[in-house]
């Protein structure tokens, strides 16, 4: 089989290995997407030779030579040009120890380099020679597998998990972004190895969780995590929502799977990543703060509280960003109850600007969380929810254009308080600017310095303060 390699940058690579006398084979995801019909800008060169020196050559013809990267321990390079990130690297083999995933590395031939991928589908290799250019090498039937969207070793499953324990995480990964099935003889060996995965780095994890999170269809991938049991090892906190409890009859939403349905509904409308994380992780709470009460049936109090203290535990073994990142996370899980509090009671307008003050420029995030945690199949009630939702959101519009709340600051400083009344920075400083503030947001006074002014007087002669003759 033949394929067509159109873009001028193969042409570039061909000649120069044609010119050096290097074989050279364009390898892995980029001709399993071309395959796939997928839109790809990642392309992976391996040669027959030293992939580095090869690099360098091919910038210099395409006039970019101090734009080469080289990763020497790794024996690779890379080089951007115009939209290609293109990776150079010598054909290899590879031996691993059981306590590392870091491969004893020697250089090989093709075959030895397509035996040390992970999985068939990415052993696909096409060649850049004269003699057989676009030829598609396909020693394990990689094509078959795609035509059927099967994830399988080339090798043993054993071997290739064993040797490098990520593999488990990339082939539900790769089943997810590209709604492939698991081969079952395969799914069955990540099973039996899932605890090598304690040797993986908690980043490469992370990175690898990202990327499912990132896919169409998230749920796909923690549903295989949590059927191959690596779950349980990398996320606990996430396998603990799995199960339904019943005391008297009475049990409760499966609440892994729920967030598995929110998630989703999330990935419908955004590929915000830390939206998708606050959608995954909001009811994270709930396994700490469960209780069953006799007149009340499963309670979850305050698991909204909870659950935001968590996100830094998670966030921090997790490796993921302590930065505003997880902040914004926090944040909504933190406040994902409190849209459905102003469903559940009246949408005053001092509700609905405590709310704008309280989450900021991330309101509309909220909303469209608060709207993909409705899940319930009861049509009538999900129809009341989302109804009252666009009754919040456009009493939100309207007191924000009217009010001005969203990152609100109270109109009379600090400074101004301590200087019309002659104090020292102190609590009934504060005391002040809260009360002004919660007259605001309660619609008792307007979002102007004349009228916090006036009320801040007001407030300083029931305290016993005088003004000074400033």
């Amino acid at each position: 089989m033949k394929l067509s390699l159109n873009e001028p940058i193969f042409d570039v690579i061909a000649a120069v290995a044609k010119r050096e006398k290097v074989p050279a084979f364009v390898i892995g995801g980029f001709v399993r997407d071309i395959l796939l019909h997928r839109s790809s800008n990642d392309i992976d060169i391996m040669v027959l030779g030293k992939g580095i020196e090869i690099a360098k050559k091919v910038a210099l013809e395409l006039g970019i030579e101090s734009q080469v990267t080289v990763f020497k321990n790794f024996g690779t390079a890379m080089l951007i040009h115009n939209h290609w990130q293109i990776e150079f690297v010598g054909a290899r083999k590879e031996s691993y120890s059981r306590y590392s995933r870091k491969p004893v590395v020697e250089e090989g031939t093709l075959e030895d380099d397509q035996f040390r991928r992970d999985f068939t589908i990415n052993a696909l290799a096409i060649s850049l020679n004269p003699d057989d250019y676009g030829t598609l090498i396909d020693p394990f039937n990689g094509l078959t597998d795609l035509e059927k969207k099967i994830i399988r070793t080339p090798l043993e499953p054993d071997k290739t998990f064993s040797d490098d324990p990520l593999r488990m995480m990339r082939a539900i990964r790769f089943a997810t972004q590209l709604n492939f099935v698991i081969q079952a003889k395969t799914f069955e060996s990540i099973k039996r190895n899932r605890k090598r995965i304690k040797i993986v780095s908690a980043e490469r994890i992370a990175d690898e969780l990202n990327k499912i999170m990132k896919s169409q269809t998230p749920s796909l991938g923690f549903k295989l995590l949590y059927n191959s049991e690596l779950l349980e090892i990398i996320f606990p906190e996430l396998f603990q929502l799995k199960g339904v409890e019943e005391k008297y009859g009475v049990g409760h939403k499966d609440n892994f799977y729920h967030s598995l349905k929110v998630l989703d509904n999330i990935a419908e409308k955004t590929d915000n990543l830390w939206l998708r994380w606050a959608a995954l992780l909001h009811d994270i709470g709930k396994p700490v703060t469960k209780q069953f009460k006799p007149n009340a049936g499963w309670t979850f109090y305050n698991h909204d509280f909870v659950g935001s203290k968590m996100i830094y535990v998670i966030f921090r073994r997790m490796r993921l960003p302590m930065n505003e990142k997880m902040k914004y996370v926090q944040k909504l899980v933190r406040l994902h109850m409190r849209p459905v509090t102003l469903v559940d009671n009246a949408v005053t307008d001092s509700a609905v600007r405590r709310l704008l003050f309280d989450t900021g420029n991330e309101i509309e995030d909220l909303m469209l969380l608060a709207e993909a945690d409705i899940t319930s199949k009861n049509k009538e009630k999900v129809k009341k929810y989302l109804d009252n939702f666009r009754l919040v959101r456009e009493k939100l519009k309207q007191i924000e254009e009217k009010d001005r709340i969203r990152n609100f600051q109270p109109p009379v400083s600090g400074e101004e308080i301590i200087e019309i009344f002659d104090l020292k920075p102190s609590k009934i400083v504060g005391d002040i600017k809260t009360a002004i503030k919660d007259a605001i947001l309660d619609g008792i006074i307007e979002n102007t310095h004349e009228a916090a002014f006036k009320y801040m007087l007001k407030i300083g002669k029931e305290k016993g303060l005088k003004e000074s003759n400033y």
